[in-house]
């Protein structure tokens, strides 16, 4: 027998051995995992808002979590194809619920991804998105198998996930930070409201309405002691801005951040309104596209339903209920002055007390959804995403299609500069308002943009504070 024959005899058999089958950690395999962990985080981090809104899924939203993190983990440490797929699996599993809560809405109970959306109103679809990265990548990466490692392959394909990656990221980050807040006032007890429980000078927080099972929150500013004379106390309602999509009511935070609360003088405001005897209000609203139009001024309205129905516990006038924000908070607060019951936007909790309110602050409000075309892109895509193309839609958001007689007394503040919302919008309205014969006061701002606080504006925003105070203490006070 030759030498050849006897080394082909000895050879042995090839085999797939179990290092055979394992995946290399390529760019494509991080990419999923991390895609996998961000979708994770966003829905976990409100997890506790969650649970005291309806507890099963909560429940549900933990045991995905936990299951995700495991199969995640176990992918990385040892990443063959059977725990590749279970990881892939398990992110199918919460794109599955997001699509049968979200989108079919065939699941009962209410929407468990509200909680996520209250500081970015598309929190949800960026987590969808994620998990959607990492179904697609982990049974990219079983597919296409073990591969060599060559050089100018691990090159382009560092070169084509790396961008990828990068959006990856940036998504996780900023949605985990979005949803972190969770849905503010959940948990808060709905039930009537008592002075004693609401002390003077401090800052208190009360669930204000539960439109479709969703609890939201209401900061009341209660006025110092010594600023109480005794008699009910009149109240300004605050709507914070964000570009209809984005923010919230609190004052720390991302959310405090996205609703430009500085541009709108909330906090000189709310100091100089309480010292003169004001209740401030200030609310959490559902945000588009996550509750899509009418949800925002529903909610807007049943706050004003919910101080009139509490009047007496909160010791507030019923007659005197100002609201005033800035950007979409200002087109709100428009909405709550213009758009009566028979606009349709009255529903859910106290429909026997009246959502209309005695005077409107309007900051640089859009008054015209319809008038965007030469906004920047950023300002466009905003409107793109929680309103759509829909002219009728943007029209029904418009305060100027609301304008009558009947409206109450308006100031409207508008800085010269302002590129996000021109300021032909609320000169615009400013003119059909006179033209209705409603008092309006319209202040251009020299010197400013989308905001109210720039140094060395003119009026200064000292002065602006000063003046809002004015007319809010002569229409209510």
């Amino acid at each position: 027998m030759s030498d050849t024959a006897l080394r082909t005899e000895a050879s042995p058999v090839p085999t797939r051995t179990a290092e055979a089958t394992t995946a290399k950690r390529t760019p494509l395999l991080t990419t999923a995992l991390l895609a996998a962990v961000g979708g994770a985080a966003i829905y976990l981090a409100p997890l506790a808002a969650v649970w005291r809104m309806a507890w099963p899924y909560g429940l549900l939203f933990l045991a995905l979590g936990a299951t995700q993190l495991g199969t995640a983990a176990g992918a990385l440490a040892r990443p063959v194809p059977r725990r590749l797929l279970l990881a892939a699996t398990t992110a199918l599993v919460v794109v599955a619920l997001w699509v049968l809560t979200r989108l079919a809405g065939v699941l009962p109970g209410p929407d468990p991804w509200m909680p996520g959306n209250s500081v970015i109103g598309f929190t949800d679809y960026v987590c969808a998105a994620l998990e959607s990265v990492a179904v697609a990548g982990l049974a990219g990466v079983v597919v296409l198998g073990p591969r060599p490692r060559r050089r100018l392959w691990r090159a382009t394909a560092t070169a084509a996930v790396a961008p990828l990656t990068l959006v990856v990221l940036l998504g996780s980050f900023v949605g985990a930070a979005a949803a972190s807040d969770g849905l503010a006032g959940a948990g808060f007890p709905a039930g009537a409201v008592e002075p004693s429980n609401l002390p003077a000078g401090q800052r208190s927080t009360v669930e204000y309405c539960r439109p479709d099972g969703v609890p939201l929150a209401m900061d009341l500013y209660m006025p110092p002691a010594a600023a109480r004379t005794g008699r009910p106390m009149p109240v300004a309602v605050y709507v914070h801005g964000g570009g209809t999509i984005l923010g919230d009511r609190r004052t720390t935070g991302l959310g405090a951040t996205l609703a430009n609360h500085e541009g709108a003088l909330f906090t000189p405001m709310r100091r100089q309104l309480n010292a003169r005897g004001f209740m401030v209000a200030s609310i959490d609203y559902r945000m588009p596209p996550g509750a899509p139009w009418p949800a925002s001024i529903r909610d807007a309205k049943c706050a004003v339903r919910f101080l009139r129905a509490h009047a007496a516990g909160l010791g507030i006038d019923a007659g005197r209920i100002g609201a005033w924000g800035g950007s979409g908070g200002g087109q709100l607060a428009s909405l709550l002055g213009l758009a009566r019951q028979g606009a349709g936007f009255d529903g859910g909790q106290y429909l026997d007390q009246s959502s209309a309110v005695q005077a409107v602050v309007d900051m640089f409000g859009p008054a015209d959804l319809n008038d965007f075309d030469d906004a920047p892109p950023f300002i466009r895509l905003c409107l793109a995403i929680g309103v759509g193309d829909s002219v009728e839609t943007r029209r029904a958001m418009s305060p100027n299609t609301y304008v009558t007689a009947n409206a109450p007394p308006f100031l409207v503040l508008h800085g010269d500069r302002d590129e996000n919302v021109f300021p032909r919008h609320s000169f615009g309205l400013a003119e059909r308002l006179r033209a209705a014969s409603v008092p309006t006061t319209l202040i251009e701002v020299h010197g400013t943009g989308h905001s109210l606080d720039t140094p060395g504006q003119r009026p200064s925003p000292q002065q602006l504070t000063d003046t809002v105070t004015a007319f809010f203490v002569n229409t209510l006070g």
